[in-house]
């Protein structure tokens, strides 16, 4: 399971948390492996359940 970078990106930015939306801008790669990230979504409080990519038909 990966995660797409804008999609935390985005909500960070929805919750006004403009410094770190820019720092994960920056600092994450483009598909998010919520394993290695587990930590950082955590302190980000997102659930790497709601923010998957929808599995390809």
């Amino acid at each position: 399971m990966r995660i797409a970078k804008h999609r935390i990106v985005s909500l960070l930015r929805e919750r006004g948390q403009q410094a770190r939306a820019d720092w994960v801008e920056r600092e994450l790669p483009e598909r998010v492996n919520p394993d290695e990230h587990v930590g950082l979504l955590a302190t980000l409080r997102l659930d790497p359940a709601d923010l998957a990519d929808a599995p390809s038909p």
